[in-house]
């Protein structure tokens, strides 16, 4: 074997590796409880929802094009688990309006959709925000309880293509609950999500 050929296997060895070092840090990371507020300012504790499967927590915002297109596959993807004990949690989040003005510029996202209506959460401080690392929206993240709090099983992205549903092939957020219900890893812990970038005090 030539030295060049041993210095690309190294190569592709170590990002094999650093991928799964990354993958495995990502869904072992323990969340500490934080709170969110209704409608009506009553208190919603993580915490809570230690009898679930898991928690879907959902940072959205009417605002942002992109949560729209998003709309009815997570009132579906919310409909469809709440049997299976999944609980989602539509938090709404502020967002860079700058950039949102110039994304609704683009009439490949002036689209209706439609969906069942959802009830909204706030972040108070952004502190689950803070904790679960978010920057756009929408993006979601797939908590397991475990002992000692809940941990991270995926973050970003709710699929492949947020402009045209029946086009989506990879389906990053539904294959990731599936993995957690069936107690299983996901196959992809992370992948970055299109959306508005999310505004931080």
């Amino acid at each position: 074997m030539s030295f060049r050929r041993f210095s690309l296997l190294a190569a592709a060895l170590l990002l094999t590796a650093t991928v799964a070092v990354t993958t495995a840090r990502a869904q072992t990371a323990l969340v500490s409880d934080f709170t969110l507020k209704r409608a009506d300012n009553s208190a919603v504790s993580l915490s809570s929802f230690t009898g679930r499967k898991a928690v879907v927590v959902v940072f959205t915002n009417p605002a942002c094009p992109f949560s729209r297109l998003y709309q009815s596959r997570l009132s579906s993807l919310s409909s469809t688990y709440a049997a299976q004990g999944v609980e989602f949690l539509f938090v709404t989040a502020p967002i860079n309006l700058e950039q949102t003005a110039e994304t609704l510029n683009s009439d490949k996202l002036k689209v209706k959709t439609s969906g069942a209506d959802v009830s909204y959460l706030t972040d108070e401080g952004l502190k689950a925000i803070s904790l679960l690392g978010v920057t756009k929206t929408p993006e979601a993240v797939v908590l397991q309880p475990v002992a000692g709090g809940f941990t991270v099983r995926y973050r970003g992205a709710i699929d492949d293509n947020p402009q045209m549903e029946a086009y989506a092939k990879e389906h990053y957020l539904k294959s990731a609950i599936d993995a957690v219900v069936a107690g299983q890893s996901a196959a992809i812990a992370e992948k970055r999500a299109s959306g508005c970038l999310i505004k931080r005090n």
